[in-house]
């Protein structure tokens, strides 16, 4: 995994400087911190500064006060979440024959969450304009996406139901890792909004049917659940996202984190038909606490403090995470 050696020295760096009093540390911590972004930012293949969000409500695609905006500005719980959607996924066996026979995961594990990366990037904070540009661009690679499945059963990836499968499995697990270990605890009302805001997404990209709450989501995967089941392709597909492409020991200790953290968004039925391990209390003892401090390093990174008043929020909103 391309962003772990950032990572690594986001968590180290991030946990020592973002609590500390900025009067001190802010002049010195800046350019660290404008550095370790920088490479982010690269391993993602990005460049450049950031594009700022689209604020004003009339041009956004999703509201600018929203909550999404909230769940998604969270660079470490979207990665645990994005690791933990990607392997609820592999249990469809048509989504799955999709990626294991169009994709090349394998080759190029980078290129994917780049690309997934800046979807959500400019769906979420973007234009109107900006947003279905992306959307449209997705749709295209879909419709080249088709053949049959293992089990005999044809498969597109423009299917609305494939497309919803996806959508839901990946704003489940991303507000569920946010949940864990943003900064904030989102109402039950919150959580709902979200699920109304990704609704809008989801139909853009050509579903018939999106959850507008987190009942509906919860229903849907209770609904869906007897077309689940984890093949060879999913299994393999495990592997590989267990695995990692990390080849130093601290590199792989840090994609550790991360899949750990993951495994544990995963509904139980859902960890035990991919056959990974269910310790609560290792994930309570030492999974937990590892991914909060990572979570912590990256939101440092990527969020600077403006001032004193400002850094005494971030490190409030740490310490309740």
């Amino acid at each position: 995994m391309a962003l772990t050696p950032t990572l690594q020295r986001a968590t180290a760096l991030g946990t020592q400087l973002a609590l500390a009093p900025w009067r001190l540390l802010g002049p010195l911590a800046g350019p660290v911190r404008r550095d370790i972004a920088d490479d982010m930012r690269r391993a993602i293949g990005l460049r450049g500064e950031p594009a700022p969000p689209v604020t004003d409500p009339e041009a956004a695609f999703l509201d600018p006060d929203g909550v999404a905006r909230q769940v998604h500005a969270d660079l470490g719980a979207m990665l645990i979440g994005g690791v933990g959607a990607l392997l609820l996924q592999t249990l469809h066996p048509l989504v799955m024959a999709g990626v294991a026979e169009h994709s090349r995961y394998k080759e190029d594990p980078t290129g994917r969450l780049q690309r997934t990366a800046m979807f959500v990037g400019v769906t979420t904070f973007r234009s109107k304009e900006e947003a279905r540009r992306s959307i449209a661009a997705v749709k295209r690679v879909h419709r080249r996406v088709h053949g049959i499945a293992p089990d005999g059963r044809p498969y597109s990836a423009s299917d609305p139901d494939l497309v919803t499968w996806v959508h839901v499995t990946e704003a489940y697990s991303f507000l569920r890792a946010s949940q864990l270990y943003g900064p904030r605890r989102f109402t039950q009302a919150d959580r709902d909004q979200y699920f109304e805001e990704m609704s809008a997404v989801a139909t853009e990209l050509g579903a018939n049917w999106a959850p507008r709450s987190e009942a509906d989501a919860e229903a849907y995967l209770r609904r869906i659940r007897p077309e689940l089941y984890a093949g060879v392709q999913a299994l393999t597909a495990r592997d590989f996202l267990l695995r990692g492409v990390a080849q130093r020991l601290e590199d792989r200790a840090v994609y550790a984190v991360i899949v750990g953290a993951a495994i544990g968004l995963l509904p139980g039925w859902a960890r035990r038909e991919l056959r990974l391990p269910s310790p609560p209390l290792l994930d309570s003892l030492v999974v937990t606490p590892l991914a909060t401090t990572l979570c912590t390093g990256l939101r440092w990174v990527v969020t600077a403090p403006r001032g004193p008043k400002a850094a005494e929020n971030q490190a409030r909103a740490t310490r309740r995470s």
